[in-house]
């Protein structure tokens, strides 16, 4: 659920140096040692400078989150299945949790049903290296959930979709 901006946040102006670092960090971090180093040299101020007005734009909410966001085709990753779950209402958050813990559960959500058509209210992204071993892993979570799994399917990727966000110019 969203949630309505805080104080804080209608207060936050970033300033030209806080878009810089919003420029230079939206299509990753740079891939040297000390990331944080690169992107001050650049901007000619400290990395802690940096790493501060990082740490501010998140806790005011203009950054929502930094993450690492793997190529898993270029891991060998190939065969991606997301699994869809019929879960009862009353224990999607706990086993939602349980299941976005996997580590070959790279994202888990819930979404709303479409009744009739679409029982499923729990979404896992499996990957493996291929589609039986991701229908293995998918095997593996449902006896995780016992009388919980009301029903599961499995949607293989066909395709690579570029994803990205809002980008700043």
């Amino acid at each position: 659920m969203m949630q309505a901006p805080s104080p804080q946040h209608r207060l936050y102006t970033p300033d030209h140096i806080d878009r810089e670092i919003i420029r230079l960090t939206q299509q990753g971090l740079p891939l040297v040692r000390e990331p944080y180093a690169a992107i001050a040299a650049q901007l000619n101020i400290s990395t802690s400078q940096v790493i501060e007005r990082l740490q501010a734009m998140t806790d005011c909410g203009i950054i929502r989150r930094s993450g690492i966001v793997p190529n898993h085709y270029k891991l060998g990753f190939t065969a991606n299945g997301m699994s869809v779950w019929n879960i009862p209402d009353a224990h999607i958050n706990e086993i939602g949790m349980m299941v976005g813990a996997l580590e070959f559960v790279s994202h888990c959500y819930q979404r709303p049903r479409f009744l009739p058509e679409w029982p499923y209210n729990l979404f896992a992204m499996v990957h493996g290296r291929s589609k039986e071993e991701v229908r293995d892993k998918v095997t593996v979570i449902a006896g995780m959930l016992g009388e919980n799994n009301c029903g599961h399917s499995v949607l293989f990727s066909t395709r690579i979709l570029k994803k990205t966000g809002l980008r700043i110019v």
